[in-house]
């Protein structure tokens, strides 16, 4: 069966359900899950970007800040959870231009054999049935997906 399952999280309560799914086939299976979160890189380029826009929140250095903060929240969740659970959990993050892409390496280089993911997460119903990252993730990994709704 499954020995080591990757769990996307990006802290949407969809994505909290399917880390919950994650958990429970987990300690079914007598796997060890890593949960994984995908961090956009700062959206604004060029020396004046931050300042063209007139929020200086929107600063390079901020942004990384915050990003990795809210990471560390959403994974600090996935933790909690599979300790109840007596599920052994690691948890990274990485920062990409592409989720899937990254999640795709992740699982990879971790050398998962499953993906559990939810269908879409804070940005809604893209790519009308999937989101877009899932349906990206179907299409480029070759590690088993199972996609909760």
């Amino acid at each position: 069966m499954y020995t080591h399952i990757l769990v996307p999280t990006d802290g949407s309560a969809l994505s909290d359900k399917a880390v919950e799914a994650a958990i429970k086939l987990a300690k079914l299976a007598g796997a060890r899950i890593t949960a994984f979160h995908a961090v956009e890189p700062y959206p604004l380029q060029g020396a004046y970007a931050a300042e063209a826009s007139g929020v200086a929140e929107l600063q390079p250095e901020i942004f990384a800040e915050r990003s990795e903060e809210y990471a560390k929240r959403v994974l600090d969740t996935v933790t909690k959870a599979a300790a109840a659970a007596k599920v052994q959990c690691d948890t990274s993050f990485a920062t990409s231009h592409s989720a899937s892409q990254a999640i795709v390496e992740k699982a990879k280089k971790e050398k998962c054999d499953l993906i559990v993911m939810a269908s879409h997460g804070r940005r809604g119903l893209e790519g009308f049935l999937l989101g877009s990252e899932t349906q990206k993730v179907l299409t480029h990994s070759s590690i088993p997906v199972l996609v909760y709704r």
